[in-house]
This record gives structure tokens, C-alpha cells and sequence, in this order.
């Protein structure tokens, strides 16, 4: 993991001192260290020049910026209805089982985490969810399954 310091100097440099910035550079934290950590939230908004409610309040409204520690692979299953319709609760039960951990929770080895989150844009092919941003759709019970395999056997490291 990059000092963070430096790492926070570095996104400021890419995306500059602009309020416009604040988000691009909470994505770029997120991207390194998976959550938006108090002190990293202050750090940014001395960097930026604003308030440290203001960095708050816009990582909060985000529900990709994850404000507590996640797992490696985070798992956001769309909770719209017309996921919910088309079989969402059987695609948690499905994760739920393979797993062994509810929504918000995150495997004890620290791999997984199950999320719910608003629409991600595929009501015409729901159920969906995103691991890690990869979009998975028109889901069942045995599709999950596999996918969550694939994801224990390939995609470890």
C-alpha cells in the first residue's frame, strides 16, 4: 500500500485543488486502500481547502465510497423492484448460502463482502449485481453459484 500521504498528493496533482476534484479523488483512495478512512477524509479536505463535513457528507451520499473496511471483492446486489421481481431475494439467499454471511457483512478471511445497492442500470436484464464493478446479469441460483466459485478458484490474488 502507497503512503498515503503521497498518495493523496498524487491524486491532488492528477485532479487538482478544484472542488470538482473531491470525488475523482475519493474514487482514487477507494481504489487503493478498498475504504475512506476519518483520517483520510480530513487529509483530503486540507489538501482541497474545504471542510471536513463537506468531504464527509459527499462520501456518505456515495454508496460505492465505502466508509468502513471491506473485503477484497465487494458483491452489490441491486435492490430495485424490479430486481427484487425478477428474483433478487433468491440471488442473496444463493450468495448468502455460498458464503456464509448476510448483507453488510464481510467473510471472516476477509474476500467478500455482500452489499445492496440502488439501481446499476440492468432492470432489462434482472436480477443483477457488480463484484468489484464487473456486471452480472439475468441471475439465478446456479449462475450465482458459479460465480462465486469462479471467483474463490480464479481470482484470489
Amino acid at each position: 500500500m502507497p503512503d498515503t500521504t503521497k498518495l493523496i498528493e498524487n491524486l491532488v496533482e492528477k485532479y487538482g485543488k478544484k472542488r470538482e476534484s473531491l470525488l475523482p479523488i475519493l474514487k482514487g483512495i477507494i481504489e487503493e486502500e478498498r475504504y475512506l478512512s476519518e483520517d483520510r477524509m480530513l487529509e483530503v479536505a486540507k489538501a482541497l481547502d474545504i471542510s471536513g463535513a463537506e468531504v464527509y457528507g459527499t462520501a456518505s451520499f456515495y454508496s460505492f465510497l465505502d466508509l468502513k473496511p471491506r473485503g477484497k471483492h465487494i458483491i452489490r446486489v441491486c435492490k430495485t423492484i424490479v430486481c427484487d421481481m425478477k428474483g433478487k431475494n433468491e440471488v442473496l439467499k444463493t450468495i448468502k448460502d455460498c458464503l456464509g454471511i448476510n448483507v453488510g457483512e464481510t467473510t471472516s478471511d476477509g474476500t467478500f463482502t455482500l452489499l445492496q445497492t440502488n439501481c446499476i442500470g440492468q432492470c432489462d436484464h434482472a436480477p443483477a449485481m457488480l463484484i468489484d464493478g464487473e456486471v452480472y446479469n439475468e441471475l439465478n441460483a446456479e449462475k450465482v453459484r458459479n460465480i462465486i466459485k469462479e471467483y474463490k478458484l480464479n481470482r484470489q490474488n
